[in-house]
């Protein structure tokens, strides 16, 4: 069953709040971290009430050296990294049509992680941005270099630690780029930075930590409009920030509790409120208010004693689904804080699609799984293998869905 075009109606977001970050995210694209509006909510897709071999085939199998970085999809052409040997990490456009290479980049660059962080692997880890024709990569070493989409001819390349002599992060440059406008937007080089993304200069840097062990952010920022100012809400490794999109000042900031700075999930928008659920923290929504004379509050609405990981939510009709520390999915009502289920345990990790009334879930062990988006219980319409080890963030298209398994691109297509 090939997938149906869906009425845009903002399910699960405030339309009011919700900006989309990158002027090229088309319907047709899933050219950055967590989809087009950059929440994991992709509205044009209807998924089917099936994820038989019959209805979900798959296309291509193709090996690859190790990666979390998640695939991403613009036109027919799928954008995935790899490390390759240790030392180098790899840039390929593949066709999705005939899985074939269309091109290849790459430069030397790999690191190894700490031994307590050996089981995540010391590869590649950030999601690649597309934008106007340009792919922006953020490589281990905290670089980013930005590739021409057609040919993968390098346009420009940024190394933060030999330019401004910052420390290498000692988990390597995880955060995702953002693209907005004629700017990208990273963490990276000890800060928040904002980059001129034909040129890649500076335009300014924000959010001050150093990089190294407890300063380089795991989290990916996300812009929207909170208290009637557009604004990009950035998670470091112990605070939240919203900040000015023209000159980078802080707006506000408040404190995040989380086990050695883990707050690894991506800050989630609710009407004027920020959704978050740290690792050694708390599952809760901050409330932003700005009075008459522009000065900005934040308070806490709510907060529950349930920890999320590194699972990001997505919200639909009020209520955000995720997965958890003790890797049960649950879903929260984010007007009260009520906690509405929660399930057994599946994998680690999760990342999730949101459609319409249904949730597509991948987690860790290669295990596809399709839910209701329901409140009132959990409700599983199907699931099925798909890969081995999948930390990587899943992608789809009303055609394709793209499953990075640590060793291989798996490439499946809705069949009429």
């Amino acid at each position: 069953m090939k997938s149906k075009l869906l009425q845009v109606i903002g399910v699960g977001l405030s339309l009011a709040c919700l900006v989309v970050t990158a002027s090229a995210q088309t319907a047709a694209n899933w050219g950055q971290w967590r989809g087009p509006g950059r929440d994991g909510v992709y509205n044009e897709l209807q998924w089917p009430q099936s994820l038989s071999t019959e209805l979900l085939a798959k296309k291509h199998d193709i090996p690859l050296g190790p990666s979390y970085s998640g695939p991403i999809v613009v036109g027919d052409r799928v954008f995935v990294t790899e490390t390759v040997d240790k030392k180098s990490e790899v840039v390929k456009a593949i066709d999705l049509n005939d899985g074939s290479t269309i091109w290849s980049a790459q430069w030397e660059g790999a690191m190894q992680v700490p031994f307590f962080a050996a089981s995540n692997g010391s590869w590649i880890r950030a999601t690649p941005a597309y934008d106007d024709g340009l792919l922006y990569v953020a490589g281990m070493r905290d670089v980013l270099v930005c590739l021409d989409g057609s040919s993968g001819a390098q346009v420009w390349k940024r190394d933060f630690p030999g330019e401004v002599g910052t420390a290498l992060p000692t988990f390597g440059f995880v955060s995702s780029p953002l693209v907005d406008g004629d700017f990208v937007y990273v963490q990276a080089g000890g800060g928040f930075q904002k980059l001129n993304k034909k040129t890649g200069q500076t335009v300014w840097t924000s959010l001050a930590d150093g990089g190294s062990m407890m300063g380089s952010a795991f989290s990916s920022p996300y812009i929207a409009t909170v208290a009637g100012h557009r604004q990009i809400i950035v998670q470091t490794r112990k605070e939240l920030h919203g900040v000015d999109i023209d000159s980078g000042q802080s707006l506000w900031s408040t404190p995040v509790k989380a086990y050695r700075g883990m707050n690894i999930v991506t800050p989630t928008v609710f009407e004027d409120g920020v959704f978050l659920s740290t690792y050694g923290g708390t599952s809760q929504l901050l409330q932003i208010s700005r009075d008459a004379g522009g000065t900005f509050t934040v308070t806490p609405k709510w907060s529950a004693p349930i920890q999320g990981y590194m699972t990001s939510p997505v919200i639909v009709n009020g209520h955000a689904y995720l997965m958890l520390r003790n890797q049960r999915f649950a879903c929260f009502d984010l007007k009260t804080g009520e906690a509405k289920w929660r399930t057994k345990p599946f994998g680690k990790y999760a990342s999730l699609i949101a459609s319409g009334d249904q949730i597509m879930a991948l987690d860790s062990r290669g295990k596809l799984i399709l839910f209701k988006a329901e409140p009132l219980e959990f409700q599983i319409v199907d699931s099925r293998n798909v890969a081995d080890n999948s930390w990587a963030h899943l992608a789809a298209t009303k055609e394709f869905v793209v499953v990075r398994d640590l060793n291989a691109l798996k490439v499946f297509r809705w069949e009429e």
